[in-house]
Order: structure tokens, then C-alpha cells, then sequence
């Protein structure tokens, strides 16, 4: 069994690991706030556990069980969010501290329950995709608003981040998952989008904002 403070490190090492599934320590420092001496310290510990593969000097892999465990972390993370908001009536934008509490109980009956409740979903209330329960991930092909044409009608599906910020942001702003969007104009200087959506018509949204919605088109 892992400490709580190990499974935020191995979760962290998989949301940070990119196309080469390797992190460096100075960048896993900087993501947690931690002193690289201390990262440094809880790298060999997990080395020695069999859940990285770490040598001095060298970006930190997650070995096949450490990748697994982590999957499992942010499974139990994901799920608790769904459940916050389909069946407590959270909002999105407040059940990130409250499932980072629940992703380490360590019952996994009580995350059974809770997949069997949900009706086995995929996806979480923020369009991540949630690992099934040998931590496999299917990810989608969906793409960033920002990349989308003048004239494209696309429906939204996920962000890129998901901070309590961000979320109240799009909430002002009454964007949330499965809205349909009518992309009017791109300023070409700054990507500025001109779009309509709901009664809504000639929003502006910045290039930061459609860099963090996923999309996918329809017709």
C-alpha cells in the first residue's frame, strides 16, 4: 500500500508525462512545490518500491506498476468528481478538493459502487477520460477550439484545465459540456473568436480560453 503523499507524486508523474513518458525532476519540483532535494529523496524511495525507474541525473519513468497504480489514483479522483456532480449536484468547478481527499480511500468496493452507480461512464464531469479498472485510459481525438475554422460547428466536450478559476470563468460565461458553438470570425492578429452559442450571439473568447476547450465537430 502506498502513502497518500507517494500516490500525489505518481499521480503527478503521469499527468506530467508527455509523448516520451518521461518527467524531469526539476519539472516535478516546480508542478508540486517541493524542493528538488525532497522530490530527489521520494524518487529513490519509489525506485526501491519497483514503481519508477530513476537514476541521478536522468528524467524519472513510471515502471508498468507505478503506471498502473497511478491510472488507479486518478480513477478514483475522476469517478469521485462524476458523483459529486450527477448524483450530489455539485457544480464543476467545485469537486476537485473534495475528490482529492476521496481518491485515497482505500476501498475498492466503495469506487465499485460508485463506476456501477454511474452507469460505467468514461468520461468525468470535465472530459477526462477515466481509466477502467486495470487502469487503462482511452484517449479521445478531440481537438482545441483555438484550432478550429471561421465557420466550424463543433460541440464542446472537455478542457485542458480544469482549475476552479477557469471552470467559474466558462461558468460566467454559460460554456459547459455538450454546448454547440458557431465559430464567426478569428482575429487574425491574436486569435481573438467571434462565436455564438445558447442565446448568446458575438461573445468574444481569447486565444487562452479556446486553447483550453475541446471540441469535437458536428454537422
Amino acid at each position: 500500500m502506498n502513502s497518500r503523499t507517494e500516490e500525489n507524486y505518481l499521480k503527478a508523474l503521469l499527468n506530467l508525462s508527455g509523448a516520451l513518458g518521461e518527467v524531469s525532476v526539476k519539472d516535478l519540483s516546480l508542478h508540486l512545490g517541493i524542493k528538488m532535494p525532497s522530490v530527489t529523496s521520494m524518487m529513490k524511495r519509489l525506485a526501491e518500491k519497483e514503481l519508477v525507474i530513476y537514476e541521478s541525473y536522468k528524467p524519472v519513468r513510471l515502471s508498468d506498476k507505478g503506471h498502473r497504480d497511478a491510472a488507479l489514483i486518478i480513477r478514483k479522483h475522476r469517478l469521485a468528481e462524476l458523483f459529486l456532480v450527477e448524483k450530489m449536484g455539485f457544480r464543476w468547478d467545485e469537486v476537485h478538493d473534495i475528490a482529492e481527499q476521496i481518491e485515497h480511500i482505500d476501498a475498492l468496493e466503495f469506487f465499485q459502487k460508485m463506476d456501477e452507480l454511474l452507469d460505467y461512464p468514461k468520461f468525468d464531469p470535465h472530459g477526462s477520460p477515466i481509466p477502467d479498472k486495470s487502469g487503462k485510459m482511452i484517449w479521445s481525438s478531440w481537438s482545441k477550439l483555438s484550432a478550429c475554422k471561421k465557420g466550424a460547428c463543433v460541440r464542446v466536450t472537455g478542457v485542458t484545465n480544469s482549475s476552479e478559476d477557469f471552470l467559474k470563468f466558462l461558468n460566467s460565461r454559460q460554456i459547459s459540456l455538450g454546448i454547440a458553438i458557431d465559430i464567426q470570425d478569428i482575429e487574425t492578429f491574436d486569435g481573438t473568436m467571434t462565436v455564438s452559442y445558447l442565446d448568446r450571439f458575438n461573445e468574444t473568447l481569447s486565444r487562452t480560453v479556446s486553447e483550453r476547450i475541446l471540441v469535437e465537430s458536428f454537422e
